[in-house]
């Protein structure tokens, strides 16, 4: 089963022409992404080309995904376009295993409610 086409993969690309080979890399990176999450409703890559920036930081590629709860997004900037879009789907992979950790760790440990300085009200038993 092809999960990108249960899911959405949005590319837009400013200031840069997105040929099919760089659809079909962001496609494959977003992939893996979708492997770790199954709730990722939409991912949506923005690459964008700034020729007046320096050299190291030319490609930026900007990562929004659309989840069940707050929404994350990440952005990175490279000398190689290949290379941010790669960079990019680290970054978004270790936020949603942060996100995936933290979950546990509160569905782990629900009381987060601490009882030892607190005094408690006497309850009194009607009819003993």
């Amino acid at each position: 089963m092809n999960r990108t086409n249960a899911h959405e993969v949005i590319i837009s690309g400013i200031h840069l022409e997105l040929t099919p080979s760089l659809k079909t890399y962001v496609s494959e990176k977003a992939e893996r992404l979708f492997r770790h999450e199954e709730r990722i409703m939409r991912i949506r890559v923005e690459l964008e080309c700034d020729s007046k920036a320096s050299v190291d930081s030319r490609f930026k590629a900007k990562g929004h995904i659309t989840i069940n709860g707050p929404e994350l997004t990440a952005t990175v900037a490279a000398e190689e376009c290949h290379k941010a879009i790669s960079l990019l789907t680290d970054k978004l992979d270790r936020m949603l295993r942060r996100r995936a950790r933290l979950l546990k760790e509160k569905r782990n440990h629900p009381h987060g409610i601490e009882l030892a300085d607190v005094e408690l009200p006497k309850v009194q038993l009607v009819g003993t």
